[in-house]
């Protein structure tokens, strides 16, 4: 099953542009994934165990590297692509 997830990160930190940019390069990094990211999000695209392995690498990592932050995540199954709908 293919899912779509929208996230959204908030480093409660002054250095915020840094670790999203980190953030964002890790997820653009991963392979069996399509990612899209614009000014106020970042959405991943593909198959749920890979999406969802990715997910919490990445949130475990940010939280290990960084502190404390805030993700908004949201997760709809399926793949909302417009070019896929």
């Amino acid at each position: 099953m293919n899912i779509s997830i929208e996230m959204s990160l908030y480093p409660l930190d002054d250095n915020f542009l840094s670790i999203i940019k980190d953030i964002v390069k890790r997820l653009n990094s991963a392979e069996n994934i399509v990612c899209k990211t614009n000014t106020m999000s970042t959405q991943i695209f593909g198959e749920c165990n890979i999406v969802m392995q990715l997910l919490n690498e990445i949130v475990q990592y940010s939280f290990t590297t960084y502190g404390r932050q805030v993700f908004i995540v949201k997760i709809l199954n399926g793949d909302v692509r417009p070019e896929n709908g």
